[in-house]
């Protein structure tokens, strides 16, 4: 009997070993995009300089203190708290999933009391009759002979990789979202700043203009018009003010904790990253490293396996249950010589009426590999628009930047010449504010501009996949 329970545990751990799954051979999608990135001529700088990926964060961001905001970040960040819980609680199911492919030995003790009466008893006497028992067994294992079991975990496997690449999704997100926050911030200061100087400059301009109705030198137009502009900038400074304080709360949330001050910027930084380029590279390659399109794959490959699942509930369920030990009529002689005792149970279960529910089931679970291979198609789309979007921005922004410095220089000028004409008494002061409205104008389209070519870079590096090292 030894050698029959020896043969069947061989044999069924044989048939583990090599039976394989009946999911379909995984095949990637093709890339539904250009094979190039529209407005990204390669480039003798492009040839030679790392690709976005490849880069640090730490490494790509130059200004100290933003690195160290990102740090601050990536420790107490809720959302990037949830996503590696979230890692460990799909390894905890790969690994409940992936037991199944393995016997559960247990080991069990009893006792079983049956007291019979004198009319029922041989003997004409009431007795009771004991019997102990000590085992260990296995209970109702399947085989998986067709993979069943297998692909289960297959899909497990998959989905839990894809909580690690939805990890990495989630710290690129939040690095590019700091870097976007606390640019915001630098900005709203600095116009914040432009705005008291205008206010300043303005309420200097109002009470000389003041001075000068009250001795009849000037209009009480022109007093009003003054009255206007200062009045003008007092609100835009006091919007400012509750703008740069939604920033601050912004990264506070962002970073999980209130932010040293030491940490937020006064204006914007002219050089924010220390890589002066990044490559757009072809998409077909640059695409499938991006955390998020891994973790599309990841969801598609889960479905291809629960496929196979679902093909192998058609096919017959072996399950082997069996159990060895020792059992007596005394506790005291449970562990004697010739008290042994062993019992095997295989069964088969062959489906033959199900009223169409495994062809549903295999229907289900087809269909949504179908869904998962159009959303792993469009995560695909989403990611080369952003990065199309990203280079088409960085392409003008250059000459845009240099049209606002200009427009500001020209600006300066005009108010200048405005401001001389009208104390000699060649202008009306009507001349002197447009100017001042044109200069102020230029200044904060300077700014804006400034922080787009500073949230493109960010943009850039984030659509390429960068920040999650």
């Amino acid at each position: 009997m030894t050698r029959l329970r020896t043969l069947a545990l061989s044999l069924a751990a044989t048939l583990t070993g090599a039976c394989s799954t009946m999911a379909p051979d995984y095949q990637r999608p093709m890339a539904p995009v250009p094979v190039t990135f529209p407005g990204a001529a390669p480039t003798e700088a492009s040839a030679v300089a790392p690709l976005a990926d490849t880069i640090a964060w730490r490494d790509y961001f130059a200004d100290e203190r933003l690195r160290e905001l990102i740090g601050l970040a990536l420790d107490n960040n809720r959302d990037l708290r949830v996503a590696a819980l979230n890692i460990e609680r799909a390894r905890a199911q790969y690994r409940i999933q992936r037991a199944d492919l393995y016997p559960a030995v247990g080991a069990g003790g009893g006792q079983n009391a049956q007291r019979l009466p004198a009319d029922l008893s041989p003997s004409g006497e009431s007795t009771v009759n004991r019997q102990y028992s000590a085992t260990l067994g296995v209970s109702a294992w399947e085989i998986d002979f067709f993979g069943r079991i297998r692909s289960l975990n297959e899909q497990a496997l998959q989905l839990y990789l894809g909580t690690e690449e939805a990890r990495r999704a989630a710290q690129v997100s939040l690095v590019a979202e700091v870097a976007n926050a606390w640019l915001t911030l630098a900005a709203d200061r600095e116009r914040m700043a432009l705005a008291q100087n205008t206010y300043d400059t303005r309420r200097k301009s109002y009470e000389l203009i003041g001075r000068s109705f009250e001795v009849g030198a000037v209009s009480a137009l022109d007093l009003r018009q003054a009255e206007t502009q200062m009045e003008s900038a007092r609100g835009d400074l006091a919007l400012f003010a509750a703008l740069v304080a939604q920033d601050e709360n912004a990264l506070a949330l962002l970073a999980g904790m209130p932010v040293p001050e030491r940490l937020l910027p006064a204006k914007l930084t002219d050089s924010l990253t220390a890589v002066h380029a990044l490559p757009a590279g072809v998409p077909s390659e640059v695409l499938m490293r991006r955390p998020d399109i891994l973790q599309a794959e990841r969801q598609l490959r889960a479905a291809n396996a629960s496929i196979g699942a679902a093909r192998a509930a058609f096919f017959p369920a072996i399950t082997l249950t069996g159990a060895a030990g020792t059992a007596s009529a005394a506790l005291d002689g449970l562990f004697d010589g010739g008290s042994g005792t062993w019992s095997f149970m295989p069964q088969i279960r062959l489906p033959i009426f199900e009223a169409g529910r495994l062809q549903a089931s295999l229907d289900v679970a087809e269909i949504q590999r179908e869904v998962n291979v159009a959303e792993y198609e469009k995560s695909i789309q989403s990611a080369f628009r952003e990065v199309a979007d990203a280079l088409a921005d960085r392409a003008t922004l250059a000459e845009r930047l240099d049209a606002r410095q200009r427009m500001m220089t020209a600006s300066r000028e005009t108010y200048r010449l405005s401001d001389a004409r009208y104390k000699g008494g060649i202008d009306s002061f009507l001349a002197v504010l447009d100017a001042q409205r044109t200069l102020y104008a230029a200044e904060q389209e300077l700014i804006a501009v400034r922080l787009a070519d500073a949230a493109n870079r960010v943009a850039l590096y984030r659509a390429l996949g960068g920040g999650w090292q």
